[in-house]
């Protein structure tokens, strides 16, 4: 029996996020960005299962003086490497005004 190095077995887990983008990207801009995060899962051999455009919305309270946003919800299962990935790319982003990843019960 061989043993298993812990680096090669990943924990592949479920999870739910959102983010929220700028009122003022263009609708090619707004694919391009979700395009763009699916792409951050897929390249750390993670995947996303759904992907709930919510659209424009009104905000809870104001952001960078915006009261809109553009709401995006999905799930994916992925690694811890993709997860810290997703929030280190989304810190980084000016367009990205927040977001959340939970793992799912």
């Amino acid at each position: 029996m061989k043993p298993t190095d812990h680096k090669e077995v990943q924990q592949m887990r479920k999870y739910e996020g959102m983010f929220i983008v700028r009122p003022d990207l263009d609708e090619d801009g707004y694919k391009a960005l979700i395009e763009e995060i699916e792409k951050i899962f897929t390249d750390h051999g993670s995947k996303l299962t759904a992907v709930d455009v919510w659209g424009m919305k009104d905000l809870a309270y104001e952001i960078q003086d915006l009261r809109k946003g553009y709401y995006v919800v999905f799930k994916a299962e992925a690694t811890p490497e993709a997860v810290a990935e997703y929030d280190r790319i989304c810190n980084i982003r000016e367009d990205v005004l927040r977001h959340i990843i939970v793992k799912e019960q």
